[in-house]
């Protein structure tokens, strides 16, 4: 009997997960419901022209207008400089603490990577505000701009230090943990016999590296990445204090901008009417379905190379 009773309790346990999912689902599409009635599938493309600046106005409150466009391009702009600048880091840390580092190096080196999961998010974001941003607007953007002005994606017209690229920055140094630590678990669950193999082949230590590890651990390693930018679309508070949080698009990446976490962490608390919290609401619905899909491609990915999928020498 009390066997019986502990496996419904556990079954109970698994459930209520379920449970939880459809209940935020449920209340954001029931709290969504008002904007989706109003701008239907617009609310994600569309913008009115100003009558008087003659500009794409995206967000305005006051006249009832809203449109997510600007947020899901500085959610997607800010993940991305976050994955371009994170990847390359985490992998050759994963491919060092797995291939290369010595004995006694690798499990203090393996403690402080993951050891950066841990930091709160506000803390990213104070140091940020205090340290990084500074070192942006006196050092990295003007090189950037002299070097690359030309392109169009690094303008002078933002002193501040803030935009895009800062958030860039720091979504990197939080997601690289995420992406490191998952590598180097997908690469240790390939078998010694192909490095061995690749080795008794003439191979040279990259080449096993690249042949016999990376290849066979790549779909584990995208998934990782897949991994981190699910991370990355969902920060809100590092990245609100210091994107600048300005609902428009710009063509430059130090610009001021804003992201869909940001913009419902600083506008919900003070929405001016049932529409404004409405549109915020589904702006919140749309980065949970976002967040969920990427997530479970990447768990899908990470688990057909650590247990479902043998590792083969290709």
């Amino acid at each position: 009997m009390a066997d019986k009773g502990f496996e419904w309790l556990m079954v109970l346990c698994a459930l209520s997960i379920f449970a939880i999912v459809v209940l935020i689902a449920s209340e954001l599409v029931k709290g969504s419901n008002l904007s989706w009635n109003q701008f239907g599938f617009d609310f994600f493309y569309k913008s009115v022209i100003d009558s008087y600046t003659k500009l794409p106005n995206y967000w305005d409150p006051v006249n009832g207008h809203f449109s997510a466009l600007p947020f899901v391009y500085g959610t997607l702009v800010s993940s991305f400089l976050g994955l371009l600048m994170a990847v390359p880091l985490a992998v050759g840390l994963a491919v060092f603490l797995t291939e290369m580092c010595p004995p006694v190096l690798r499990g203090p080196l393996a403690f402080i990577t993951e050891l950066l999961a841990a930091i709160p998010s506000v803390i990213y974001g104070l140091w940020a505000v205090f340290v990084l941003v500074p070192l942006l607007r006196e050092y990295v953007n003007p090189m950037l701009i002299k070097l690359f002005g030309w392109t169009g994606f690094f303008g002078d017209d933002n002193p501040s230090g803030l935009g895009y690229f800062a958030a860039g920055v720091i979504l990197a140094i939080m997601i690289l943990p995420i992406i490191s630590s998952l590598t180097r678990e997908v690469m240790t669950a390939v078998p010694n016999s192909q490095r061995e193999a690749a080795l008794a082949l003439g191979a040279t230590r990259w080449e096993m590296i690249w042949i016999s590890v990376i290849r066979n651990a790549r779909i584990g390693i995208v998934g990782a990445i897949i991994l981190g930018l699910g991370r990355a679309l969902g920060e809100t508070m590092a990245v609100t204090m210091v994107i600048g949080n300005s609902p428009g698009i710009y063509r430059s990446l130090l610009a001021n901008g804003t992201t869909m976490a940001s913009v419902i962490a600083n506008e919900y608390a003070e929405a001016s009417n049932d529409l404004h919290r409405s549109a915020l609401t589904e702006i919140g619905l749309a980065l949970f379905f976002v967040t969920i899909i990427v997530n479970a491609a990447a768990r899908l990915l990470v688990w057909a190379v650590t247990r479902g999928a043998p590792a083969r020498v290709q």
